[in-house]
């Protein structure tokens, strides 16, 4: 098995991590939310960028990967939040499955 290699002294990004939650809508109903559940440190990685049309409006999809140490709580449906920057995890993988590292597959959603 090849080890991946990474610095920890790449982590230099402060991210927050969020989870769904749903919060009463005050009419007996629910609305779609975020709650913070911890802060971490990890490296951002750029991957790659394409145009898209979405109901006659053009966007931008930004995909990066997201590197940090090991956590087993994170998965698809949270999102990392930096300042008012936020990537929406698509995908989460222990590159090396030694449990050192996880590789976020994340989309930066646009304001």
């Amino acid at each position: 098995m090849n080890l991946t290699f990474l610095d920890p002294g790449q982590l230099t990004a402060r991210l927050d991590v969020e989870g769904p939650e749903e919060l009463p809508d005050g009419q007996g109903g629910v609305a779609a939310g975020w709650r913070l559940l911890r802060s971490l440190w990890a490296a951002i990685e750029p991957v790659s960028q394409g145009a898209y049309e979405r109901a006659s409006a053009d966007g931008v999809a930004i995909t990066h990967r997201i590197w940090a140490g090991f956590r087993s709580d994170i998965e698809a449906g949270m999102r990392f939040r930096k300042g008012v920057r936020v990537f929406a995890v698509k995908s989460v993988i222990d590159p090396d499955e030694t449990g050192r590292f996880i590789v976020c597959r994340c989309e930066e959603e646009s304001r």
